[in-house]
């Protein structure tokens, strides 16, 4: 494909890719800040990503976003020129080309943070429960604790594997350590504000195994998976007295407007292309 010498090339790599929403979203975002760009799908290889990152640079692409199974490679790549975010979730799914060098960033906190601050949950304050340990997980404990919540509880399937992403995170901010817990879900019991899903058990048929007591009056259950309908997790928090339950559609879309601000130097708007975007889902 030729691109005008006018438009800026972008895309998302991944494998398999042809699921992403990415170039609706930064599309949308381009028409609405007068931006002109192309975003397009990059299937890279499985043993081939490094070749096709450079390769994208090369041929004048400005700015890559990278989702799975390449975000733990894409921090590798970009290792001496990382954002501290980037630097706590060890995986980054923002590229771009500054000075000659690869850097990288990781936006999913962000993207979570704006999409809590749209639903009038913002975290300031709040008793935080974040349900799993992996690359999701790792990617917004450090937002969340910058945000200001009042305590963050990280609990996992498997106990061990909460502990060690808490001695990750104590290891580069000690001082959160007065705020920051770990167990296993046997110890997810709360009264928590806003609980958050950070597992894949959504994408199948069960949720996590929470046991009854995790929500207090008012709170937020949010799952990061999102789909055209209520996932596992929303139902069972709906049962377990959440009295509000969300997806990770918002998220998606926020996550790729901190890409695009750092790529583009502007913060599009976010709830259009959200609206638009799910009424896509529905079709």
């Amino acid at each position: 494909m030729t691109t005008p010498l006018s438009f800026k090339r972008f895309g998302v790599a991944g494998n398999p890719i042809a699921h992403s929403r990415s170039p609706f979203i930064h599309e949308a975002f381009a028409r609405q800040t007068g931006i002109a760009l192309h975003y397009d799908r990059i299937l890279a290889p499985l043993d081939g990503f490094a070749d096709a990152v450079q390769a994208f640079f090369q041929q004048g692409g400005a700015g890559l976003n990278v989702t799975v199974p390449f975000k733990e490679q894409a921090f590798a790549l970009a290792r001496d020129h990382l954002s501290a975010r980037a630097r706590m979730a060890g995986a980054v799914n923002t590229l771009w080309m500054e000075n000659g060098h690869l850097h990288g960033c990781n936006t999913d906190g962000l993207g979570l943070l704006n999409d809590l601050e749209r639903l009038g949950h913002g975290p300031a304050g709040k008793r935080i429960l974040l349900v799993g340990a992996g690359g999701a997980a790792r990617g917004v404990v450090l937002p969340l604790l910058d945000a200001g919540c009042a305590t963050l509880r990280v609990v996992n399937r498997t106990a061990e594997r909460a502990a060690q992403l808490l001695a990750h995170v104590l290891g580069q901010a000690p001082a959160a350590a007065p705020r920051l817990s770990a167990g296993g879900l046997d110890q997810a019991a709360g009264p928590w504000d806003i609980v958050i899903n950070a597992t894949s058990s959504s994408l199948g048929d069960t949720p996590p195994g929470l046991p009854a007591g995790c929500y207090a009056p008012g709170a937020l259950a949010y799952d990061m998976v999102y789909a055209a309908q209520a996932t596992p997790f929303m139902l069972q928090a709906r049962a377990q007295g959440a009295a509000r339950t969300a997806d990770g559609l918002g998220m998606l879309v926020g996550q790729a407007a901190a890409s695009y601000a750092i790529w583009h130097g502007v913060q599009p708007q976010v709830e259009p292309v959200l609206e638009a975007l799910r009424q896509a889902l529905y079709t």
